[in-house]
């Protein structure tokens, strides 16, 4: 199932996204409204409503997102990175999340920034020290992300909270995917139409598995909390004006444009 969020004529819900989401047959969508929050048990509400008509959110209401770097290791080597033995994490604030179809806007204090185009894990219960054979049941489902980053700035402050975590700087979406086999997905990233990124999730050095062990040793996740899986090569600069698009195999496309700040 496919659950997006969104508002309409200033209400916000969530619902269950019907039809063929493949290229051109986007505005055959609809949404059938959800009756509350869909990390529990939920019920359709039998109110349709055309995707055309709303305007889609960030699809999860996140308390945090937890993103990994360097996990895959043709990106960790083109920026001439060492490929971590161990998960490395950091986090974003969820104030850097954006839909699809907003705007990414281009920070004043950067003047490089580049796209990061990854598979997101979206959280479905509260769990901590979570056993492996245990993670898929805290999995609410899986979206895309596009971890923007201000590439300079991360070079020159070392610590990474303002190159990746200024607002605006991580578009998610368009919708969760709740049930998805992600062994081996396409991730691939346009700019302008043109393709900078072609990867696999197969091409992960630590598995989601992996990475969900890791930071529940650390930390409480909670419904609704993102995990950002890493990268694949082909990460390059984004230009006011430049519409960057992340199109996940079995999940579909987050597209935004980026616009000049203020």
């Amino acid at each position: 199932m496919r659950i997006a969020r969104f508002s309409i004529d200033g209400n916000v819900a969530f619902g269950a996204v019907e039809g063929d989401p493949a290229p051109g047959k986007e505005g055959e969508l609809v949404l059938d409204v959800i009756k509350g929050i869909p990390y529990a048990d939920f019920e359709l509400s039998g109110v349709k409503l055309p995707l055309s008509k709303v305007r889609l959110l960030p699809p999860v209401i996140g308390n945090k997102i937890v993103a990994f770097g360097r996990n895959y290791a043709d990106h960790a080597r083109e920026l001439g990175n060492e490929v971590p033995e161990e998960p490395f994490a950091f986090l974003k604030p969820t104030t850097s999340m954006i839909g699809s179809g907003d705007a990414i806007e281009y920070p004043a204090f950067s003047s490089e920034l580049h796209h990061e185009a990854e598979l997101a894990v979206v959280i479905g219960r509260m769990c901590r020290e979570v056993p492996r054979e245990r993670v898929k049941d805290v999995i609410f489902g899986y979206t895309c992300a596009n971890d923007v980053t201000a590439r300079d700035v991360q070079r020159r402050e070392k610590q990474w909270a303002r190159a990746k975590g200024f607002d605006t700087a991580c578009p998610i979406g368009p919708w969760v995917e709740t049930e998805l086999d992600t062994g081996d997905l396409a991730i691939q990233c346009t700019v302008n139409g043109e393709q900078r990124q072609l990867g696999s999730t197969s091409q992960m050095i630590h598995s989601i598995e992996d990475l969900i062990v890791n930071i529940t040793e650390a930390m409480t996740l909670l419904p609704g909390d993102v995990i950002l899986t890493g990268t694949p090569a082909g990460v390059g600069p984004l230009n006011v004006g430049d519409e960057v698009a992340v199109t996940i195999q079995g999940i579909g496309t987050l597209t935004n444009k980026v616009i000049k700040r203020g």
